[in-house]
């Protein structure tokens, strides 16, 4: 007859995902995970696979996380307004109680896109573009603007995204708050 779990696995991924966020994958190992996690290595493995499993599902808790500042972002109808808050916004989930600095995607992406690794790349490729497209649909609300402009707009959107969150691991408040209106100055 097969155990029952004595943990709850949602628990223990949020766990798992602050070691990730803090460490990155490469430095966060099975015994860090075991410790933080609060469950043994079979249990890891039985439950998740390996380290790469319980990574890929903590990716998907951030997202849960974030989620709700994209959602803001999406529904919003005052264009490079909504894009900006959405800059501000996204900095202050760094800034909640338990949370780290920097971005966990971020993170992933300069620590994860060119390893010998198809699903988190495939990830972080998804995560990018549905961002990239939701700032084209908010630059596109300002009917001045040409396509092309809108598209070099959001790719600059884009990298800029990638600075703040770069820059939420070591700059200050005033520092960051310089970015994000500089960003928005030159648009």
């Amino acid at each position: 007859m097969a155990r029952k779990k004595q943990y709850i696995e949602k628990e223990v991924i949020e766990k798992a995902m602050q070691l990730f966020w803090i460490n990155g994958y490469e430095n966060t190992s099975v015994q860090m995970l075991e410790n933080g996690m609060g469950i043994n290595k079979f249990s890891i493995y039985a439950s998740f696979g390996s380290k790469h499993g319980v990574f890929l599902e903590s990716l998907k808790s951030y997202q849960e996380i974030i989620k709700e500042v994209f959602e803001n972002l999406k529904n919003a109808k005052n264009g490079v307004a909504d894009i900006k808050k959405f800059f501000c916004d996204s900095v202050q989930i760094c800034t909640l109680e338990g949370n780290q600095k920097g971005c966990l995607i971020t993170n992933t992406y300069y620590e994860l896109f060119d390893k010998n690794d198809d699903l988190v790349p495939q990830q972080m490729r998804k995560f990018m573009g549905d961002l990239k497209l939701l700032f084209i649909e908010k630059l596109k609300m300002d009917a001045t603007k040409s396509e092309e402009t809108v598209l070099r707009q959001a790719n600059f959107l884009l990298l800029a995204k990638h600075g703040l969150a770069a820059a939420t691991r070591v700059n200050n408040k005033e520092e960051i708050n310089d970015y994000i209106e500089m960003t928005f100055t030159n648009l």
